[in-house]
């Protein structure tokens, strides 16, 4: 048996605001559901959603944690009754419903994966958010098949990162984009095809070149609004458009539709933390099963940008809000 304090250092956000409202703070150690893990967090991943959170635009679902954060690794120190995979002392790395900036946090079990052969916590603390969602939406909702070309926004976020390496690993042609010539070559390094510097090149455009005109048959965007029709155009017939963020907004106006009829196109997108446990569960499966080989043979695997300690979350998050980083962005405990 471990021993559990009855209380632990989180991280609060009080009534939102900026980054200057978190800091650190004293509450209760979570109690496990039935079928949760508690887990001693070691590493915890920051990610566009804590950011929102804690702005106040992104509130919790009903039920979860009001703590921020989304993904940890650590030590298994407490199961609920009804857990069968995991024991006491198990090293795992979970998405978490809500609660991971804390020394500890629950996560129903299924939503638990070990960590990958050779992996330390923060590398395997960087897995769960971006590798769910871009599992769940490039091959899920996306449908991308080997042989297939996308193109993904954002090439050097923690998703895009993801995203770029899984596309190839799978046998798809990859085109990214990233506002920087050294972002453009990050993404090349990282297995782009072709990198798309969208201050000073139109992707649109790019895109054509790159496919002779044909396009591409999936597009993987986190912009939104400004980039819906231009997506559009950029899409090849029955290309399938994927959103899973609209960082630059979510209303578009006087957006020419005729594309989607002419060219039999498909608009989906997704979020994660709002699927059921059951949903997230299947994903898992799926990760371990197919993308955790690739990750323990190198294949692919997340790219550690900066690391802070738990204290020191308000920093982590100026810089996500910068968008300087390349890759992850990672609190350490202890």
């Amino acid at each position: 048996m471990v021993a559990v304090p009855q209380e632990m250092t989180l991280i609060g956000h009080g009534a939102g605001g900026g980054p200057e409202v978190l800091a650190p703070q004293r509450g209760p150690v979570p109690t496990p559901q039935a079928d949760d893990v508690l887990i001693r967090c070691m590493a915890i991943g920051v990610n566009r959603p804590d950011v929102a959170q804690r702005s106040g635009s992104y509130p919790p679902p009903p039920g979860a944690s009001q703590v921020i954060g989304l993904e940890c690794a650590g030590e298994v120190v407490a199961v609920g009754a009804e857990v069968r995979r995991w024991k006491v002392g198990d090293r795992v790395t979970a998405l978490t419903n809500g609660g991971a900036y804390a020394e500890y946090c629950t996560a129903p079990e299924t939503q638990a994966l070990p960590w990958p052969k050779g992996y330390d916590a923060i590398q395997a603390a960087a897995l769960p958010e971006t590798y769910f969602t871009v599992y769940a939406n490039l091959f899920g909702h996306g449908r991308l098949a080997a042989g297939e070309t996308v193109l993904i926004h954002g090439g050097t976020s923690g998703i895009g990162v993801t995203a770029i390496q899984l596309a190839k690993a799978f046998g798809a042609s990859v085109i990214a984009t990233a506002g920087s010539d050294d972002k453009v070559a990050a993404c090349r390094e990282l297995g782009a095809d072709i990198g798309v510097n969208y201050r000073d090149q139109d992707f649109v455009e790019a895109v054509k070149q790159a496919t002779g005109g044909k396009g591409v048959d999936v597009v993987l965007d986190m912009v939104g609004a400004p980039y819906f029709a231009r997506n559009l155009r950029c899409l090849r017939l029955d290309g399938r458009l994927v959103m899973i963020a609209f960082l630059n907004g979510h209303v578009a106006e006087s957006v020419d539709l005729r594309p989607i009829m002419v060219k039999r196109l498909t608009v989906t997108g997704s979020t994660m933390r709002p699927r059921t446990t059951k949903e997230k569960a299947a994903i898992a499966a799926a990760l371990e099963a197919k993308v955790w080989p690739l990750l323990e043979g190198g294949k692919c695997g997340p790219r550690i940008f900066r690391t802070f300690p738990l204290a020191e979350a308000a920093e982590a998050h100026r810089l996500m809000e910068s968008s300087a980083h390349i890759g992850k962005i990672m609190l350490t405990v202890g």
